[in-house]
């Protein structure tokens, strides 16, 4: 859902790019090896075409790489068909494409256009999982008992054939109008029972609004968005499958998992003590993830609240392992142990620990490429997803100082998100009072300095909108 969107000059994102050192085209050798296995797409032997499978993504993409199909099981429970785009099948081992991959490592994203990380010739076309084409998929089926448990696991590589590409405010408006189509019509069943088993042990999930930046004719739009309900339940099939892969791998004792340290007692400690303040009711016995799934982050206090339980969520990383189980083998946010197998379009890591779970599952070796690179991938990824983050920050920054650059000495009603003195009254050392505020109009989250009270609306000056540094500063008025 789009909360609120400005208009800002035309930007210039090139700077951004060579600073980071993205890459503007594919090599020769590697563009080629794409387009051969474009021309000459893999057909597995398993067929699954009759399986009425549909996509759901924001509305202008087609690096498709999850598609689902969802329906009751006889005796009760469910039935989740998860089909992965199979992006192994058409990457040859030791090629200049595999290469090329690990240079880049996951597509980043930039207002002006993708960096990704395969040829469009394969990431929006051969094998990507687009409607009324036959695909090559790893198709995932999970059966779920009626409580949301799940009672079993299988995959194999199949040849899929999605009906629709849906997007996610389409989906949204579908299901307010009890009009959701077949394929997904349990979706807001199964989601909602996903994350209340989730709550149940634990997961917390953070409904920050984000912001994007968006082109719009000559300018580009700045624009908030909060996530809709129907991209929540989208959000917990893969979650589901991402838990599935690593049950899979640790009862094999090889893999990759998508690891993060379970929330330190101090860190909840001091969310509790931030509670009370910012008014937010907090329930014996409710952990935090259910403490935040009540409340309503429009409001400045709930969204300061939200803010600070971003402590929670520290330290994630790629763990492999390979013969002994790794001492750290959970995600603190989900809960549980979970793998990242759901977005091989995208992400370099999917693709070989989808290999993995597919060699233990058939009962075969794993083979020898896959498992050569699993301690490669968490270095790796770390640093590509380093770049990707930099790479979204700073095109945010760089046109919130264009849109701010000729308001400077204006004053803003803002929300306070965060204060440099924490609940617990201990003042960060080196620092002037100040904390990061959020502007209602336009949608600008920034450093303020001045005393500020946490969770309240206060009013901002604007002193710093520079474009060249892409910085932006206010101060208390």
């Amino acid at each position: 859902m789009v909360i609120r969107r400005v208009l800002a000059p035309r930007i210039d994102f090139g700077a951004l790019r060579r600073e980071l050192g993205l890459p503007e085209s594919f090599p020769a050798a590697a563009q080629r090896e794409a387009d051969e296995a474009a021309s000459t797409p893999p057909r597995p032997a398993a067929d699954r075409t009759d399986v009425p499978f549909v996509t759901v993504d924001p509305a202008g993409s087609r690096d498709l790489d999850q598609a689902m199909h969802l329906a009751r099981r006889a005796g009760g429970g469910y039935r989740v068909s998860y089909a992965i785009a199979d992006v192994a099948a058409h990457v040859r081992p030791g090629g200049a494409l595999e290469e090329e991959t690990w240079r880049r490592g996951q597509t980043v994203y930039l207002p002006d256009g993708t960096v990704p990380l395969h040829p469009e010739t394969l990431s929006e076309g051969a094998a990507s999982l687009l409607p009324d084409v036959d695909r090559a998929a790893v198709v995932w089926t999970i059966d779920l008992d009626p409580d949301g448990e799940t009672a079993g696991v299988t995959l194999e590589r199949a040849l899929v054939r999605s009906r629709a590409k849906l997007d996610y405010v389409g989906v949204q408006t579908a299901a307010g109008a009890n009009r959701l189509p077949d394929p997904i019509a349990l979706l807001p069943e199964i989601g909602a029972l996903l994350t209340a088993r989730g709550l149940r042990r634990g997961a917390i999930n953070l409904p920050l609004p984000e912001q994007d930046v968006e082109a719009d004719g000559d300018g580009w739009r700045l624009v908030l968005r909060g996530p809709v309900p129907m991209e929540e339940h989208n959000a917990q099939i893969s979650l589901l499958t991402g838990m599935a892969a690593a049950d899979i791998m640790l009862a094999g004792r090889i893999g990759l998992l998508r690891t993060m340290p379970a929330p330190k007692p101090e860190a909840v400690a001091r969310l509790r003590a931030a509670a009370a303040p910012l008014g937010v009711h907090w329930p014996d016995g409710a952990s935090p993830g259910e403490v935040i799934a009540g409340l309503d982050p429009s409001r400045p206090r709930a969204a300061a609240f939200v803010d600070q339980a971003a402590e929670l969520m520290r330290g994630a990383a790629y763990t492999a392992f390979d013969g002994a189980l790794p001492e750290q083998r959970e995600h603190g946010g989900v809960a549980a142990a979970y793998a990242h197998v759901t977005a091989p379009l995208r992400r370099l890591a999917d693709r070989y620990a989808t290999e993995v779970c597919l060699a233990l599952h058939e009962g075969r070796p794993v083979p020898d490429w896959a498992r050569a690179a699993l301690p490669r991938l968490p270095e790796v990824m770390a640093g590509t997803d380093r770049t990707a983050s930099a790479a979204t920050r700073g095109a945010i920054e760089l046109t919130e100082a264009v849109l701010l650059q000729h308001r400077v000495g204006e004053v803003f009603d803002a929300a306070v998100l965060d204060v440099d003195t924490p609940p617990d009254g201990r003042a960060r050392p080196g620092r002037r009072p100040g904390g990061t505020v959020a502007l209602d109009d336009p949608p600008v989250r920034a450093r303020c300095l001045g005393e500020l009270p946490l969770g309240e609306r206060v009013r901002v000056r604007l002193v710093t909108a520079d474009p060249a540094a892409r910085a932006v500063a206010f101060e208390r008025s």
